[in-house]
Formats: structure tokens, C-alpha cells, sequence
């Protein structure tokens, strides 16, 4: 069976505004041992078989080379070369992607880079708390290239206060002048407990709808397949370990927050890095959060996660028998279409999509 590898690691360098990631600035002192204990939580998986890794953050590339080499070599102790794995992802922030650092994931076997532009106005990014500007991003990405990467991603936000669907279209276009292969565009969610949140920041959802509708028609008059909510790829270039995630495949997560999904068996690392680190030196688990979906809440989980796919979903007979009632609604409200047996989102469903997910996920209608 298929299993993905997720490792994150928590650090950064400043929190942005409208984050609600397991991330800490202030805190490298304890990479070090942070590494120490990550090595130690991977040796209980070193007879697994993995197939996708993917470092993501907070921010990978804030540790040293020194350290990422450190990281690359514990992590290719459990899941062999990584040249034998299908896909090796590490995210990346413009400001701390440096050539030797770039050298070094290369040479280690990472193939894909994701890294976080946001935006490409520098008003906008300052706006955002990102400490980058667009000529960092610019100077890393050609780094990137120069260094052989031909896989990379690049992460936009919609719905940006101030931004303007002018601005968010010029920022589209500078990003596709540079050919990436994955584009990731996400519509700005204000989470409680970010700054945003505290200031009261609200989103134009109606603005964003219109930019994430260009998006989509930009993106495929392009070249690229719109193949998830969120993200569009070149031909042959999909992200694979996001794509195993969406079809409901089995992972592992290594570190402070990282989650875990093992034979049905959902589970979650303490967020806090300091109890990460104490809890693996002493021998003891990490996990502070496990759940075992079972019957409907399981079905529907399953239905909601293969609804991001853009391609479409055949539900089993046991989701349609659990779920057909809501299925035909969402038919019939023009939010869902059904070839066969197959179902997927409509252009319409994209924009409304939680619409149609909160109706598979518990308390149910009939309950």
C-alpha cells in the first residue's frame, strides 16, 4: 500500500498575518535538538515503505545547510535514497533560499520545490507580514532554476486586503511569465487567532470569487489542468504527495504537529516544540490527538476529500446509499454534476464547495 511521508518543521522567521500554521518565530535555538528528536520519531517507521516525502512548514528553508543536510540524511535512513522515491518536496521562503542551500537539496535528491511568493506586489506582502520582497522571490527562483530544479511551485493568495482584481491579475501574469510547473492559488481565509483576526480584517468575497474565476480561466488557457480546488498543474506535473492525501491514502507525519493516517487510524503531535522535543527524549509518544472514523462519518469524509478532485469522484455503493439524498440535492442545486456513477464539483461548486462538503460531514441532516 501507497504511504506518504509529511516532516514538518515549525520554525520561522516571522509569523505572517493570516497564519494559522504550527509555526514559532524566535525559536531556532532549538533546532538542534528538534533534528535529534525527529530522527529518533522516525526510527520507529524504518521498516515502512514510503513512496512521497514532503518537508513543509513553517519554514524548511530557515535552517542552515549545515542543517538541512542533517535533515536530508536522518530522513533518507528510513525511506532510502530519495532518487527512489516518486516525488521529494521542500517548501521554501524567498528570503532564506540561498544557492548552497539549494545546492544541498539537490544534491540530497529533493525534485520539487514549493515556494511561498503569496503575492507580487510589495505592498501587499508587507500587508501580508511576509518579510520577502518580489526581488527576493525573483533572485531565489532563478537560484532555483539555476541550481536544476524543474518542478516548482508557486503559492498566491486571493482576496488580499486592498488588493484590487487589477493588481491580483498583474501578480498572475508576472507568475506565469516565469513557467512554473504547479501554481497553488488559495482564497484568504481570516482564522481566528491571527492577527487578522484580532484586527478585524474582513475578505470582499465577492472580489475574490471574480479573481479565483480568472484564475481558473487564465490558468487552463494556459496550459494548465485545473485538477484540485486550490491548485493547477502543467501536464504530468501534479503534486503526487498532495494527490495520495485526496485519495483518502495512507501517510505518516513526523515532528511538532505533524498528523498521521494509518489504518483508519487518525493521529496528531503535540504543537508545541519544546514538548515534542521532551517527549521523544523520554521515550514517550508525541501524540496528544487520535480519532478512528467509523460507518457514515467515515463514507463522508471519504466523499468530501475526493471532491477536491476536479476529475471526479465514483463514490462506493455504501456512500451512495449513506449519502444519495444529498448528492441529488446538490445535483440539482447545480453545485454537483454526475456522469455514470461518476460525481465532481461544478465551475459553480468550486466557489461553494464548503456548501456541498458540510453536508458529509457530522452532525448529519438525518441524525
Amino acid at each position: 500500500m501507497t504511504t506518504g511521508l509529511y516532516v514538518h518543521i515549525p520554525f520561522c522567521r516571522q509569523k505572517c498575518n493570516y497564519c494559522d500554521f504550527a509555526s514559532y518565530p524566535g525559536q531556532e535555538a532549538l533546532i538542534p535538538a528538534y533534528l535529534a528528536a525527529l530522527e529518533e520519531e522516525a526510527s520507529l517507521y524504518s521498516g515502512r515503505a514510503f513512496q512521497t516525502l514532503y518537508i513543509g512548514g513553517g519554514t524548511p528553508s530557515l535552517l542552515s545547510a549545515a542543517q538541512l543536510q542533517a535533515l536530508c540524511d536522518l530522513l533518507a535512513r528510513i525511506t532510502g535514497p530519495f532518487s527512489a522515491l516518486r516525488e521529494v518536496t521542500c517548501e521554501a521562503n524567498p528570503e532564506s533560499l540561498t544557492p548552497q542551500k539549494l545546492t544541498v537539496l539537490k544534491a540530497a535528491g529533493v525534485n520539487r520545490l514549493s515556494m511561498g511568493l503569496q503575492s507580487w506586489h510589495n505592498e501587499e506582502l508587507k500587508t501580508l507580514g511576509r518579510i520577502h520582497s518580489r526581488e527576493d522571490f525573483l533572485k531565489a527562483y532563478h537560484a532555483a532554476r539555476q541550481a536544476g530544479f524543474t518542478n516548482i511551485n508557486i503559492d498566491l493568495i486571493a482576496g488580499l486586503p486592498g488588493q484590487t482584481l487589477e493588481s491580483f491579475l498583474a501578480g498572475l501574469a508576472g507568475v506565469l511569465s516565469l513557467r512554473p510547473q504547479h501554481i497553488s492559488v488559495y482564497g484568504l481565509q481570516i482564522e481566528e487567532g491571527t492577527p487578522f483576526f484580532e484586527r478585524g480584517v474582513l475578505c470582499d468575497q465577492l472580489l475574490m470569487r471574480r479573481m479565483l474565476e480568472q484564475t481558473h480561466r487564465r490558468l487552463c488557457a494556459a496550459g494548465f489542468e485545473h485538477y484540485e480546488i486550490s491548485n493547477f498543474a502543467l501536464p504530468g506535473c501534479r503534486a503526487q504527495h498532495n494527490t495520495h492525501y485526496w485519495q483518502n491514502g495512507e501517510y505518516v507525519g513526523l515532528g511538532a504537529a505533524a498528523a498521521s493516517y494509518l489504518n483508519g487510524r487518525r493521529s496528531q503531535n503535540t504543537a508545541n516544540i519544546a514538548e515534542y522535543i521532551q517527549k521523544i527524549n523520554r521515550g514517550e509518544c508525541a501524540v496528544v490527538f487520535e480519532e478512528t472514523l467509523e460507518g457514515k462519518a467515515k463514507l463522508g469524509e471519504s466523499l468530501m476529500l475526493g471532491l477536491r478532485q476536479l476529475d471526479g469522484f465514483t463514490p462506493s455503493k455504501s456512500m451512495w446509499r449513506a449519502f444519495g439524498k444529498e448528492i441529488d440535492k446538490h445535483i440539482q442545486n447545480g453545485l454537483l454534476a454526475q456522469k455514470n456513477n461518476t460525481i465532481k464539483l461544478t465551475f459553480e461548486g468550486l466557489f461553494l464547495a464548503n456548501e456541498v462538503f458540510y453536508s458529509f460531514v457530522a452532525p448529519f441532516e438525518d441524525a
